[in-house]
């Protein structure tokens, strides 16, 4: 199981990074992919009649149907995804990538960092792509770390609200969290924050922050991304304050994977914001298995938090009424809790 304490030490996120990373790629073991897209690209340089493809172009259909004829999306989603099973030392999520699900080539490439569309050809981004492990590293993180997957810090200030009300009616004096879909650290990092701003000794709280994404536990670990350094000096500005007090060391990063989860001691709050109901969980056994191995790992007067702000999740896919059914199903009792909802479990707090 990938782990990682949050460090800002240079040497120790590049050591990390390369136990993700593939040690060398051999070029020539894509030199008939490139042949071939050159081919392609050749074809739609000499005979497409419609605006060649831009940074910021706006994908008309005809620009789109252009680009399918003669660099069909499919072809080259094939091509890339052998590139990520290539570069990365573990099986990637390739539903997150760019090239998912993408209409056409046009609209991946105005998609990509500006940094990455310096040409317009596919082939031309590959060989770059090969050559230059830096450009590369940013490409993975781009690829797999979007923003459009993420909210940034404060997302859910209502939440916050419920939480600084639990922990004053707590007795307890220590509090064990899970963000149970942490992505890259936000909420860890946000609730650690609340913990130091109401009194909480380091010592009296710890964190475990969990994702099935190798990446996203680099870079919430490091407070890192290659592909966006405004994102990562803004990151890091907002957790200062934690690691100038040494409170990151009560934070633990870790690779999981909630249908098949380590044992572990009970959890008196869990937090599962932007995750049941969503893109990625949302068919509803497996929602209500989630929801019963999360309810399992809560000790008795613990509370479970789930909201989502950034993407239509349970709203449109599962509502939230059902979730409140599979809480109440798990011996939970429900309660509107900011953005989202919360369960309790019965017990002494």
């Amino acid at each position: 199981m990938y782990s990682l304490t949050p460090s800002l030490d240079t040497g120790d996120a590049l050591s990390t990074l390369d136990t993700l990373l593939a040690a060398d790629i051999a070029p020539d073991h894509f030199h008939g992919a490139i042949q071939r897209l050159q081919r392609r690209f050749a074809s739609y340089a000499d005979t497409n009649p419609a605006p060649f493809i831009a940074p910021g172009l706006v994908i008309t259909p005809e620009i789109r149907r252009q680009s399918e004829m003669y660099l069909p999306i499919a072809e080259i989603t094939k091509i890339f995804n052998r590139l990520y099973c290539a570069t990365l030392d573990y099986p990637p999520i390739l539903s997150s990538s760019p090239f998912h699900n993408a209409l056409s080539w046009a609209d991946t490439f105005v998609g990509l960092p500006p940094q990455m569309q310096f040409s317009i050809n596919p082939s031309t981004l590959l060989e770059r792509l090969l050559n230059d492990r830096n450009l590369l590293t940013e490409f993975l993180f781009a690829s797999f770390l979007p923003h459009r997957f993420y909210g940034g810090f404060r997302r859910y200030i209502g939440q916050a609200v419920c939480i600084r009300k639990w922990l004053l009616e707590r007795k307890k004096a220590g509090v064990r969290c899970l963000d149970a879909a942490c992505g890259t650290g936000e909420d860890s990092y946000g609730l650690a924050t609340l913990l130091l701003e109401r009194g909480f000794d380091r010592e009296e709280m710890q964190i475990e922050s969990w994702t099935i994404d190798p990446l996203e536990v680099w870079a919430g670990a490091h407070c890192s991304f290659p592909h966006d350094r405004q994102r990562e000096a803004r990151f890091r500005e907002e957790t200062a304050a934690l690691f100038e007090r040494g409170y990151e060391a009560r934070i633990c990063f870790r690779c999981v994977d909630l249908t098949n989860p380590p044992a572990a001691a009970p959890f008196d709050l869990i937090l599962c914001n932007g995750l049941l109901g969503g893109p990625l969980l949302h068919e509803a056994q497996l929602v209500k298995n989630i929801v019963s191995t999360l309810a399992g790992m809560l000790a008795p007067g613990g509370i479970i938090l789930a909201a989502d702000s950034f993407h239509a999740g349970w709203k449109r896919r599962y509502p939230q009424h059902l979730l409140r059914i599979a809480f109440e199903a798990n011996g939970l009792r429900t309660f509107s809790a900011g953005e989202g909802i919360g369960g309790v479990k019965p017990g002494t707090v």
